[in-house]
């Protein structure tokens, strides 16, 4: 069977560009179809965020472009990534875009699949396991669970400042909020919590390199957030967990005084 690689080139015709999701990092959580395409694909423009576990799965002969983001500092602004890929797929030359997680669940995907509709350019999407689902699991932390939580909500801590952002009803009782990209901005991400009326009391899960060999999950109450990501100087990736679901994790409590508090926010709830 002729694999995507061995096809030749038509430069009168589109090439596919695959999105292919590339998970929180463990190469064992990849979908069959994902590995496929990574071992086969000639061009492949890579997130800073895919594991080197994964690139290890591509071809000797495949050219690896990457396009990693920091915050506030790309190696290739959005713009440019997407002329690459419809630049490429228009010559011909079929393209894997490898994206950490999934790619639409903020990966910006959304954004390339119109670059290419608009170009004329083929599109298929692999979902990915996403950096919440995986390092959730890693970590024994139910997203949802019919004691603590029956809705679960999925927010960008940087995305377009957190002023701009309506989180009301997102956090607090019987629901589950799950923070990307909240590093940088944890103390405040903490203090709009609170302003919004959600427990300073409440249980706070961060999940620091989900799915990897180094991953920590690290638990305090809202109030410590901030202070918390100092002092144990989480870095990126980590996800932000709040909730009641946070109890539930196999984490490391690194608030002096956890049961007291415990105890405190029972009376709270109460």
């Amino acid at each position: 069977m002729a694999t995507m690689a061995d096809q030749p080139s038509d430069p009168a015709t589109p090439a596919t560009v695959h999105l292919v999701g590339a998970g929180p990092g463990d190469p064992e959580l990849l979908t069959i179809k994902a590995v496929r395409l990574i071992r086969d694909a000639r061009l492949i423009v890579h997130d800073g965020l895919v594991s080197d576990e994964i690139l290890a799965l591509t071809s000797p002969d495949a050219e690896l472009i990457s396009v990693a983001k920091q915050r506030s500092r790309h190696s290739m602004p959005q713009d440019a990534i997407n002329a690459l890929l419809v630049r490429s797929a228009l010559a011909g030359e079929s393209v894997v875009r490898l994206k950490g997680g999934d790619p639409f669940i903020f990966g910006r995907g959304g954004e390339e699949l119109e670059a290419c509709r608009a170009a004329g350019v083929p599109v298929e999407i692999v979902p990915g396991v996403s950096a919440a689902i995986g390092s959730a699991a890693q970590a024994q932390l139910p997203l949802t669970h019919r004691d603590a939580s029956s809705a679960v909500s999925f927010v960008a801590g940087q995305c377009k400042g957190l002023s701009d952002q309506d989180w009301s009803g997102l956090a607090g009782k019987g629901r589950t909020l799950v923070i990307y990209m909240g590093v940088a901005t944890a103390a405040q991400i903490a203090d709009k919590l609170i302003a919004d009326g959600v427990s300073p009391a409440l249980p706070v899960a961060v999940l620091e390199n989900g799915t990897r060999a180094d991953m920590r999950t690290l638990r305090t109450l809202l109030a410590d957030l901030g202070d918390m990501v100092k002092r144990e100087a989480v870095v990126s990736p980590a996800l932000i967990v709040v909730g009641e679901v946070a109890r539930y994790a196999l984490a490391r409590d690194v608030l002096a005084g956890w049961a007291q508090r415990q105890e405190y926010g029972a009376e709270t709830r109460s």
